[in-house]
């Protein structure tokens, strides 16, 4: 997350449209993938996400979201989830994740959020919604707590303008959905244009961190 400043966020109920994002994503230069557990099932299609990017995409991290409790962490866990993301802190998830060394995201919208986040021994928490709370958010968090590594995401562009925002108020990383994969170019089956946006995001953002 921190070398490529990038992680997609991403949901589909069809495990072959899943794999094609994955692996066009994966060309595309992303090393770090979120597919969240947004649908009936969704732990079925990531199971067999996962064995499809262990074998296709080797050195793809693959990670859930969306998650709000303990139990489901532990089920994604047992799939092969290398990191879990949530849309809120839960120091139950905390514990589950902790005890098998995986890194946990939790959302958090405040400063007391991310504080008790850091003491649960999260490394890096989920600045959401991002669109809601802004880059005057990570920028006024960040001069108390210099240490602290955030992800936001919420209001994220795969634009100059909008990134340079963001790394400038002092996040980590970005977390990126629908804009990353519009549905005109998943109904169509633009591969092919979709890695595109992921190497030029993530080259975007390699310019602006230097």
């Amino acid at each position: 997350m921190k070398e490529t400043g990038m992680v997609p966020v991403f949901y589909n109920s069809d495990i072959e449209v899943s794999k094609k994002v994955v692996k066009a994503c994966y060309e595309g230069g992303v090393r770090a993938f979120e597919f969240t557990n947004r649908g009936d099932f969704a732990h079925e299609v990531f199971r067999d996400l996962v064995k499809y990017a262990t074998k296709e995409c080797p050195e793809m991290i693959m990670g859930i979201g969306s998650i709000v409790d303990a139990p489901t962490a532990a089920l994604y866990i047992q799939m092969g989830a290398n990191f879990i993301v949530g849309p809120l802190f839960n120091p139950e998830v905390a514990k589950v994740a902790n005890r098998r060394l995986i890194p946990y995201a939790p959302g958090c919208g405040s400063v007391t959020e991310v504080g008790f986040a850091q003491e649960a021994g999260c490394d890096i928490c989920k600045v959401f919604p991002g669109d809601v709370l802004g880059t005057g958010f990570v920028k006024g968090l960040k001069a108390p707590m210099p240490w602290s590594n955030l992800m936001v995401t919420g209001g994220v562009k795969p634009e100059e303008a909008n990134l340079k925002s963001w790394f400038d108020a002092g996040v980590t990383c970005v977390g990126m959905g629908s804009n990353l994969f519009p549905a005109d170019m998943i109904k169509v089956g633009d591969w092919a244009g979709i890695s595109k946006l992921c190497s030029d995001t993530l080259a975007i953002i390699q310019k602006i961190k230097k």
